[in-house]
This record gives structure tokens, C-alpha cells and sequence, in this order.
């Protein structure tokens, strides 16, 4: 899709139509695109946990106080980021080892200013920095789901450890957001919220 068809098209979808199927395969074609989203130093915190099963997807709902789109929705996605990413930097880059584009000097550079980044800044950042990367990951998502005919609305209002135990969220992971995906039912679409001018959210200095 032309990008500002896309970006106008994307609209947060609170009804969806009931029984549209969505397959694994539907949806590795919009993961295979969310691959490229930027993440810090390409430690790639993001982790996907798509929830298909009815019965599952019921007790999602439970925990997100019975909300009607996510009943409707042809699944429910749980985007989740990874505090200790940093700690994969060996396992990420290994293919550029085996390839010549890193010496092992230049990889074991790279893994020690990463621990020494992180962990210099402590517990705080890390959470902050996992979110941030999940919520560039899950937008990158929304994008490509739209791309591909899919509608899809991001959402907080859940309990996270109702969650966290019901998916077995390690704790080394934040749960960003959740996302639900479907065909919009259209015809209870709202209309737009207003949007700020520019001269009410940018400043030029």
C-alpha cells in the first residue's frame, strides 16, 4: 500500500467481524516485516506471543475486564520486551562472526560495552528500554498489518499479572501492550479523534 494510503487507513479498529479466520501463515508474513523494525544497538528485545485458541482467548479477555474487541478479534497478540537483551549480543552477532564482517576482537568489544551500557544504568533503564523497543516493534507491527488487509487496535487496559501468569511471561520480560487483529466491523467505526496542529506538539528551537 502507498505509505500516506497506509498511515490514513490505520485506524485503531474496536469491533471487529466475528468468525474471520487468521492463520500462522497470515501472520508470518507481517512478523517477517516487523523483522526490520529498529531496535537498541539490534538487540531486537521484542517477543511476539500470539493467542489463537477460543478458549485461551477468553481468559485474555477475562483479564482485560471483558472487553468486547478482543471476543471478536481473530487473535490476540501480547507484545512483550526482553530487560536483559543485551545478554543475547554473542548469540545475535554470531552470524556476522562466521561471516568475516566481525572479527572476534570487534564481537568481543561489542558484548562488553553492551553489558557495561546496560548495566551501568541499572534496573530503571532496562524496563524503560525494553518498552521502548516494544512499542517501536508493535507500531512497525500495526503497519504491516494494515499493509496486508488486517485491522488491528493496541491496547493497556489489562491486568498484567493476571496476564503474565496466564502466558507464562517470564519476568525478565516487560508486557508492553496487547494488540488484537481482525477484519474491522465497519460499520461501528467511530469517527477520528481530533488530532493536534503541528504548532500544538512541535517546537522548533
Amino acid at each position: 500500500m502507498e505509505f500516506m494510503k497506509l498511515i490514513e487507513k490505520r485506524r485503531s479498529a474496536n469491533n471487529f467481524l466475528q468468525d474471520v479466520h487468521i492463520t500462522p501463515e497470515d501472520l508470518n508474513l507481517i512478523f517477517n516485516d516487523v523483522k526490520l523494525a529498529p531496535s537498541s544497538f539490534n538487540l531486537q528485545h521484542t517477543e511476539y506471543i500470539v493467542v489463537m485458541d477460543k478458549y485461551l482467548k477468553e481468559k485474555v479477555r477475562e483479564a482485560a475486564h471483558s472487553q468486547y474487541k478482543i471476543h471478536s478479534a481473530s487473535a490476540v497478540i501480547l507484545v512483550t520486551a526482553d530487560r536483559q537483551a543485551y545478554e543475547q549480543t554473542e548469540r545475535l552477532h554470531q552470524g556476522m562472526l562466521h561471516l568475516g564482517v566481525l572479527t572476534e576482537f570487534e564481537l568481543k568489544e561489542m558484548i562488553d560495552e553492551n553489558v557495561q551500557f546496560y548495566e551501568e544504568r541499572g534496573d530503571v533503564f532496562k524496563k524503560e528500554d525494553a518498552i521502548r523497543n516494544g512499542s517501536l516493534s508493535a507500531m512497525f507491527f500495526m503497519l504491516a498489518a494494515k499493509n496486508r488487509g488486517w485491522d488491528t487496535c493496541p491496547m493497556i487496559g489489562f491486568d498484567q499479572e493476571q496476564i503474565r501468569a496466564l502466558l507464562n511471561i517470564p519476568h525478565t520480560h516487560e508486557v508492553v501492550l496487547m494488540i488484537t487483529i481482525g477484519k474491522e466491523k465497519e460499520s461501528s467505526r467511530r469517527l477520528r479523534g481530533y488530532r493536534k496542529p503541528i504548532g500544538e506538539f512541535v517546537t522548533y528551537v
